[in-house]
């Protein structure tokens, strides 16, 4: 299974259209974020106590969902 943050990379964008693609942008410059990780709760809490970035815990979620979706067929 790829990690959540190589997920994440493809909804990267130059001129980012939603909260998961500014989500992505973020995460790539973020060099301390947990990129090989596949496990919720570490980058949960990586999020929550070290990325400033990221507005709101939800966008999140819903970008996990769909990691979670896409990565399990």
């Amino acid at each position: 299974m790829k990690s959540f943050y190589h997920y994440l990379m493809k909804y990267r964008h130059p001129k980012p259209k939603d909260d998961i693609s500014r989500f992505a942008n973020h995460a790539y410059e973020d060099h301390s974020f947990p990129k090989y990780s596949t496990a919720y709760d570490e980058i949960s809490d990586y999020l929550e106590l070290s990325a400033d970035y990221l507005t709101a815990m939800s966008v999140f979620d819903e970008a996990w969902e769909l990691y979670i979706t896409e990565t399990s067929k």
